[in-house]
């Protein structure tokens, strides 16, 4: 414990600072399998673990060892950057990024590690066949970033491949989810439950905070994150108090016709960037939106929409979906559309022409409602008066109250997909600075 207590007081080029509550978490690591913070956004749940974890890969026998987000690149980006916190701040001067046979890895060695070599591959766990890119290796340690957006596939490969580990240890973190969700009912209350009970083997290291927890967030930053959120929302229930929710109602409860609307469009100008974004369909409807960037407010506006319903079971030609396309698009010079993933014969046929490139949209459902709705509560999202359909889908998209996870009923949600499309794909990398 001496060893973890002089680490805690180091500060070097790393501003380290912690409250009395999550330096309990942290040493509690050092003896325990099962390290797992749950809680508000901004409470310091990542850096406590990426410390403990750091902190054990200089004594640990094991060579390799793993790293998750939801994607790789959400991996290295919580875990491997952390804002200046991370494994490769940690171990500056001792670490570089690599492949080890095939994946992306952070290869550390040196005095920190003894001189011994200790590999961190990253890998992305969302997807159904996630799990099969952390085949083929033996890990130590495994640290998860949001493991409630793991795939179960990805969660018991990892721990199978742990089987052999001379120091096994797990370290999760998360933001609240609904109570029925199977992060809890398959491992997290279950470990809590057998922990009470004397029957877990290893230590079970469990804490939730909130975001008034992390000192190092000053009132005003605290106010302007949560000022981003509606109160009526699931997402200001989990990530500002911190509590499981179940999702129910409607999923956009802020939109407001009047607020969100606007009547004029600007005329198009070098400091607007327009992007189209498509919800791709054949027998259901086919929805898209010509989209508005205005790059000095800050702020966009899907200023025209095509929402064509079909009508029969015959399946619609691309070539006819292109036309309505370019009656959409007009004269508007847009930078690339933002396009439905599956649609791949649709995008062969964009491309076909040449005119515009496409981008896969990313179909994140979650976090892409997540995205709209801060977007919305910081009133940098509009629809022109015109868009009646989107406006619609908004007034009627509710949660599906009888499945077992977050899930949308399927029904009346086009346009709020290729709405979802942009803001995920598109806005959120204009809009850094909300999300």
């Amino acid at each position: 414990m001496a060893a973890t207590s002089s680490l805690l007081r180091k500060r070097r080029t790393i501003p380290f600072n912690w409250s009395q509550e999550h330096k309990d978490y942290i040493r509690r690591c050092e003896s325990c399998t099962f390290n797992i913070l749950e809680g508000a956004v901004r409470s310091g749940k990542t850096i406590d673990n990426v410390f403990a974890f750091a902190h054990e890969l200089k004594t640990t026998p094991d060579k390799i060892h793993l790293a998750t987000g939801s994607t790789m690149a959400n991996a290295k980006l919580n875990i491997g950057d952390a804002n200046g916190f991370g494994l490769e701040y940690i171990f500056r001067g001792q670490c570089k990024w690599g492949k080890y046979k095939g994946n992306e890895c952070l290869k550390i060695k040196g005095p920190a590690t003894g001189y011994r070599l200790r590999i961190v591959i990253f890998a992305g766990g969302a997807l159904s066949d996630s799990f099969k890119k952390i085949r083929g290796n033996s890990y130590g340690m495994w640290i998860a970033t949001e493991i409630n957006l793991h795939h179960d596939n990805t969660i018991k490969e990892a721990f199978n491949r742990q089987l052999a580990a001379k120091r096994r240890k797990i370290f999760w973190d998360l933001n609240p989810d609904a109570p029925t969700a199977p992060i809890y009912t398959k491992y997290i209350d279950v470990y809590a439950a057998k922990d009470a009970a004397g029957t877990l083997i290893g230590g079970f290291n469990y804490r939730h905070f909130n975001i008034f927890q992390n000192i190092n967030i000053s009132k005003e930053r605290r106010e302007e994150i949560i000022s981003q959120y509606d109160e009526n929302s699931i997402w200001y229930v989990r990530d500002i108090l911190g509590l499981r929710i179940r999702a129910e109602g409607l999923v956009y409860p802020m939109f407001n016709r009047k607020r969100h609307s606007v009547s004029k469009i600007a005329e198009a100008n070098r400091l607007h960037r327009y992007y189209v974004s498509i919800d791709y369909g054949t027998v259901n409807p086919f929805a898209a939106g010509l989209w508005d960037f205005d790059v000095v407010e800050q702020k966009a506006t899907m200023i025209r929409e095509l929402y064509y319903k079909g009508g029969s079971a015959k399946r619609v030609d691309n070539e006819a979906y292109y036309k309505m396309l370019e009656g959409l698009v007009g004269d508007y010079e847009i930078e690339y559309i933002v396009i439905d993933p599956s649609a791949a014969s649709m995008i062969e046929t964009i491309q076909k022409y040449g005119r515009w490139s496409c981008v896969k949209a990313n179909n994140d459902v979650l976090n892409g409602i997540q995205d709209v709705t801060k977007f919305l509560n910081a009133g940098v999202l509009f629809f022109h008066e015109s868009c009646i359909n989107t406006f619609a889908e908004f007034e009627s998209y509710v949660w599906d109250e009888d499945a077992d996870e977050d899930t949308v009923i399927k029904e009346n949600d086009h346009s709020m997909d290729q709405v979802r499309y942009f803001c995920r794909t598109v806005l959120r990398n204009e809009l850094k600075w909300i999300v």
